[in-house]
Parts: C-alpha cells; structure tokens; sequence
C-alpha cells in the first residue's frame, strides 16, 4: 500500500512515528508537505499536484496537519477525497474539530458530559453569560488557542468581564466556560483509533498551574479508564466523524467533562506514559479502513432527486413501537432504516428484519423524501 503523510515537520516525532510503523508493516509511505500541494480542478478530473507536478495517487493519506494550516489543509484532504483517495481524517471532520465553538455545539446535542459554556458577541451579554454557566470562577478560551495557549481562569465575574472586553477590543472571539474545581489541574486524554480506546494518560498541571497540558509544563502518567470514560471519548470521536482523536476530560462530579476532540493528537505524550505502540495501532486501522473511503452521502444523493437521509425519532405514540423492521411498512414506503440508535450505548447498524422498535429509538433512514417528510413531525429533540 502507498502511504502519504501530510506533514511540515518529517523530523517531528509523530510522523517519524507513523513512517517507522506504516515500513514495518510493509508499505511504502513517503511524506510531503501540505503547502506543496496545488489543487487543478476539472470536469469529472479532480488532481492534485506537488511541487508543480502531477502527483501519483496514494491508496491513503495520514493528515498531520497544525491549526495555523487548517483552512489550505483541509482543501488539499478534501481535493483527495475528490479523487477517491482514502484519508485517514476526513477534511470536513478536522475542520469542526478545530473549531472550539462548532465541535461543543455538536456535542451538545448528544448525551456527551461538558462543562457549561456560553459564546456572546457584545459586552452587555457578557455579564449574563457569567451567571449563566454558574458564575466565577470561569475559563475563558480564545477559539483560535493550541496547547493551552488562549485558555485564562478569571476568578471572580468583573475580572471575567474585564477580559472578556479586552478580547474582544482586539477581535478574538472567545467562550466562556464553566471551571470545573474538581479536576484539581488534571485531565484525561483518551486516543480513540477506529471506535477504540487504545491508550489513556492522566496529565497533571505543574504547582500552581490549572492548564494541565504538557507544553504548559504539566507531566503524564497511564490512565486505566473507567466504563463511562471510555464510552464517552469513543462517542465524541464519532460525533466528530474522527477516526483517530485524541478526546480531552476533566473528572467532573457528574462525570466525564469533554474538553475538546484532537484531529491531530501527538503520540510523544502517550506512547511515552503509557508504552502503547499507538503509531502501529493507527497504520493497522489504515490497514483495515482503505477499501471505505469517506463518501458524502448527501453530495452523492444529488446524482437521483427525491430521495434523501434524515433522523426519525421513535415517539411513545407511533404506530412503529413494538413493529419489527420488516414489519415497520417503511420498506413499502421505500424507505430503508441504516441504522437504530437507542439510548447512549446501543447501536444496530443495519439491523435485522426481526429487529423491534421501541420507543426512544432514534432510526437513520434513506429513501424517498416525500415519504420520509411524513415521518418527521415525529422527531422531537431529546
């Protein structure tokens, strides 16, 4: 398998890390540059081009990509995945995950623990937004910030305020975020690969420091995660649509707290406190993902109108409670059920025809709108 790792820094220890484990396992990688790239565009010809010249396509590519290249990254990622190259980390999928305020509200809409945070634009919402993430002390997080760069603990709401203003007065969009006390300065980074949790490590902020991240001085130990723990980074990875992530926790007394979901988690860290080979345990998920590359459904689903994908809630009152998937009639309707979602921890994709349907049960169904349209004054937010 040909193997292209986008990356800046070919010395940097996370792609030294995934050359040395993709050449073990027999493959030819190489790795180039992000900025190198060009992008040509034609009718039915997508290609891309590397130093001026046409570039032989990969059968994958591993994106390395930092925040400051996000936007030009994500459209060389996407320009392969136009080209039917499989990509590790999908373009789409790194670009919410860099966004801080954009990940958090897709998070927000699944059953995934997060401190309370608030985004205002104008000062006189600022003092509203305090109080309602439950007042100070607060962190405030600059959405553009890495590596605990941008993160600021304001003790009480007029330093909150203070600071939130200044920010602002200098165009930086900022949230505010409830500060969780309890994690007393430490975290928990999960490396989820392909809906595993591989290795864990529990970073702990130096005296005097609430930032527990690494490059803020903090240090590493394994982590043995509890059940709720590793469910909640594998979901946060999936709402993502990240295949490898490296998912940030506090400990919060409801639970786990998601910080943040890494597109790009660096492997120094991890595979220095915990001895996991996660550099291999990535290249064999390569390995095993190829033959699927990333598809848009909804881009595909232009080529035929009239049909579409949607989310039907399952209501105590609908006629689908007890009725099994062939049973549903949604089949006569030309609708087919992709996959049933119940509660937080089960999942069917594709399920059985002699699969039941009960109430809760949230079903991703393809096939035609206008019977699809029918069903949906069914689906209510949970």
């Amino acid at each position: 398998m040909k193997i292209t790792v986008l990356s800046r820094g070919p010395k940097l220890y996370s792609t030294n890390r995934l050359v040395e484990a993709a050449r073990k396992r027999g493959h030819t990688v190489q790795v180039c540059d992000t900025l190198k790239f060009s992008m040509h565009l034609e009718k039915g010809r997508p290609m891309v081009h590397y130093k001026g010249r046409p570039f032989e396509r990969p059968d994958a590519v591993v994106p390395r990509i930092g925040a400051s290249l996000t936007f030009y990254g994500c459209a060389v990622v996407r320009q392969f995945e136009q080209m039917g190259v499989f990509t590790l980390s999908g373009s789409h999928a790194i670009g919410v995950s860099r966004d801080k305020l954009r990940s958090l509200q897709m998070l927000s809409r699944h059953s995934v623990g997060m401190p309370s945070t608030a985004f205002v634009r104008t000062r006189d919402q600022v003092e509203d937004a305090i109080a309602e993430v439950g007042g100070a002390p607060v962190i405030i997080k600059v959405l553009e910030g890495t590596q605990g760069v941008g993160v600021i603990l304001a003790e009480t709401a007029k330093t909150a305020q203070a600071i939130v203003e200044t920010l602002q007065m200098v165009q930086q969009n900022v949230l505010i975020q409830k500060f969780v006390a309890e994690a007393a300065g430490t975290d928990i980074r999960a490396f989820v690969v392909g809906g595993k949790v591989v290795a864990a490590m529990r970073r702990t902020a130096k005296k005097g420091e609430y930032r527990s991240n690494v490059h803020q001085g903090g240090h590493a130990d394994a982590a043995e995660l509890p059940p709720a723990f590793e469910r909640t980074a594998i979901n946060a990875a999936q709402i993502m649509g990240l295949r490898v992530a490296g998912v940030d926790m506090l400990e919060g007394h409801s639970g786990p707290q998601v910080m943040e979901v890494n597109s790009s988690p660096g492997l120094e860290g991890i595979e220095g406190a915990t001895g996991v080979d996660v550099a291999d345990a990535i290249i064999e998920h390569l390995e095993e993902e190829v033959p699927f590359p990333d598809l848009d459904i909804r881009q595909r689903l232009t080529l035929r109108s009239g049909y579409g994908v949607s989310e039907i809630l399952v209501t105590e009152d609908s006629t689908l409670v007890g009725a099994t998937v062939e049973g549903s009639g949604l089949v006569d309707k030309d609708i087919r059920i992709l996959t049933i979602i119940r509660g937080e921890e089960e999942t069917f994709p594709n399920p059985r025809a002699d699969r039941e349907l009960l109430a809760g049960d949230k079903l991703l169904c393809f096939g035609r709108s206008s019977e699809i349209r029918e069903l949906v004054p069914m689906r209510h937010e949970s």
